[in-house]
């Protein structure tokens, strides 16, 4: 599995604890400190953590770098260039787990520019242009753990 843009690794390891191998992925030193920190919370598995520049000039995940991926996780990320890659790094049977913030999440605080937030019906959109099969879909607002305006998008490449 790979959890991209993991940040402290809340769920790496909540994946590693389910059984799975997991890479975690951020370019922040300090969010992969933490996650490194937050082993105390596991109870299996061994979760890898790799600092990488996820917004470089040339995608660093590649499959030929990496293979291909069971499962993607991203939340609270996104960027645009490389979005429509993400497919691609699937294994067959793989799933794209995906949520972040959409429009209209200004009005709720952080983030607020239109760079930053989905347009309606985008992760909805992704898997169709990719032919993933979307098992569950939503666009809406979330009070918790604070108000926003989501996407969630669970979607499985074809075997």
């Amino acid at each position: 599995m790979l959890d991209l843009a993991c940040g402290s690794g809340r769920h790496s390891i909540f994946l590693a604890n389910a059984g799975f191998d997991v890479l975690g992925v951020d370019s922040n030193v300090e969010s992969l400190a933490l996650a490194r920190e937050n082993l105390g919370q596991l109870k299996s598995g061994n979760p890898q953590w790799l600092e990488m520049d996820l917004e470089a000039a040339v995608w660093p995940l590649s499959s030929a770098s990496f293979g291909f991926w069971d499962g993607i996780v991203v939340t609270n990320y996104l960027y645009r260039p490389f979005l429509e890659v993400l497919p691609s790094l699937l294994s067959k049977g793989g799933f794209l787990i995906y949520e972040t913030f959409a429009q209209g999440n200004a009005e709720f605080g952080k983030p607020t520019s239109p760079k930053f937030l989905l347009n309606p019906a985008e992760l909805l959109q992704l898997a169709q242009r990719s032919g993933l099969r979307v098992w569950a879909y939503e666009d809406l607002f979330t009070d918790l753990p604070k108000p926003a305006m989501v996407q969630r998008l669970c979607a499985q490449k074809s075997a």
